[in-house]
């Protein structure tokens, strides 16, 4: 009698894979290719950045705003020496300085020069300072910025502040000269607003 059995056909045996010669140095070359170019492009891309800040900071410092330094005290306590600020240009150019504003502004007597100081008056207001006390339109000047130490005690005026003009001081009374010296500032010649106290961080504030 003849027996039928099963038999499982033997597994066919499994294909070599195939690499082409060199083709590990290859897949290096391709992987450093690539990390290469990345790095080319995140370096155009910062390089772009920096341009495209530093076109804006040029056209923020032409136009709209100034970094100033504090040299001396006249601005003391409010500000002081080497303190680095921040100067609004554009302010003044779709509006008017105001009193109590702090202002950057050009030298009268030396345009060259730039100054620090408080708006006190303005075109039309009468000033006149009695013992160190400021009155404008001979009602006293609130200036409790102003510590006693720092007050002078001065006479000046009565003056009526002619149009277009501004009447100036420094907030460190007995040690500022300012618009009791010098006379009155033309507007033309007001830079700016002082907007901010950005150095030294810890003193950091917006005015």
């Amino acid at each position: 009698m003849t027996m039928a059995m099963d038999v499982e056909p033997s597994p066919a045996a499994a294909p070599e894979p195939l690499v082409a010669e060199g083709g590990t140095e290859s897949l290096r070359l391709t992987s450093s290719g690539v990390r290469l170019a990345q790095v080319k492009e995140e370096l155009v891309a910062w390089l772009k950045t920096l341009v495209s800040a530093a076109v804006y900071a040029i056209l923020i410092v032409t136009f709209g705003f100034q970094v100033a330094r504090v040299e001396g005290l006249s601005m003391a306590p409010t500000l002081d020496d080497q303190d680095r600020l921040i100067v609004n240009k554009l302010v003044y150019r779709i509006g008017e300085p105001r009193r109590g504003d702090i202002v950057m502004l050009y030298y009268p007597l030396n345009p060259d020069k730039s100054f620090v100081k408080r708006v006190i008056a303005e075109e039309g207001d009468t000033v006149r300072i009695v013992d160190g006390r400021v009155y404008v339109n001979d009602i006293p000047l609130r200036d409790d910025y102003v510590p006693a130490q720092y007050r002078s005690h001065d006479e000046w005026g009565p003056q009526v502040i002619p149009e277009g003009y501004y009447f100036v001081m420094g907030d460190h009374r007995n040690n500022s000269s300012d618009s009791r010296h010098w006379g009155m500032v033309p507007k033309k010649y007001i830079i700016g607003k002082v907007q901010l106290r950005w150095w030294p961080v810890p003193t950091a504030r917006l005015f």
